[in-house]
């Protein structure tokens, strides 16, 4: 799902959150200085609103990242916080997800088709990976597969912001790319470091370090 916006967003959103870094800004207020859409900026705005993102209280080993996009330039708008715990593994807590799909027909379908892409893309970010030897892939079957389980899928939250004079967008795929890029940012937050190959694992933590 989503083709290449997953992997594309996750790389501008970890690219955008370093040059708030860089510039000592806060990752919200750096994007709402150059985002015009004023729909771009009520998704935003509601995340935030949503998570507390200006009372957030850091802790060791707790990280929080925002991201942002729509869907293809052209779709849904949708923003993301996400709470991460970096321990022997990266796991996401929450997720807090904001979504303007313009004119809104099924409210329980939006909510529905968005959760169900959050959680996707947490299983992509931190687990889902092809492996392979010099002959053949080895990760054919789903024992040998590595896949969110149920006890690891985070609490997810969506709010959606309906505007009934515009047109109707969908939902199905909007979620991935930002999620992909808060918990990105969220490892950053929590750790220091920039991971900019997914999954986030431990490998892959321990080789940007």
């Amino acid at each position: 799902r989503s083709l290449g916006a997953f992997a594309n967003v996750f790389a501008v959103e970890s690219f955008v959150d370093d040059l708030a870094r860089e510039a000592g800004r806060d990752p919200l207020d750096w994007r709402l200085d150059y985002l015009r859409d004023p729909r771009a900026r009520a998704v935003l705005e509601k995340v935030a609103q949503m998570s507390g993102w200006r009372g957030l209280r850091r802790s060791d080993g707790i990280g929080y990242g925002m991201a942002y996009a729509r869907y293809k330039n052209t779709g849904a708008y949708c923003a993301v916080v996400a709470e991460i715990e970096a321990g022997t593994q990266i796991r996401a807590r929450r997720l807090w997800i904001a979504v303007d799909v313009g004119r809104v027909i099924n409210p329980d379908g939006i909510a529905n088709q968005t959760e169900g892409g959050a959680i996707q893309a947490t299983s992509w970010a931190l687990k889902e990976a092809v492996t392979f030897d010099r002959t053949r892939i080895t990760s054919d079957a789903w024992e040998t597969y590595p896949i969110l389980r149920f006890s690891e899928v985070p609490q997810v939250t969506v709010e959606i912001i309906s505007d009934p004079d515009a047109t109707s967008l969908g939902a199905g795929e909007s979620a991935h790319g930002p999620v992909a890029g808060a918990l990105g940012n969220a490892v950053r937050d929590a750790l220091g470091v920039r991971v900019r190959d997914l999954p986030l694992t431990p490998e892959q933590i321990a080789a940007a370090a």
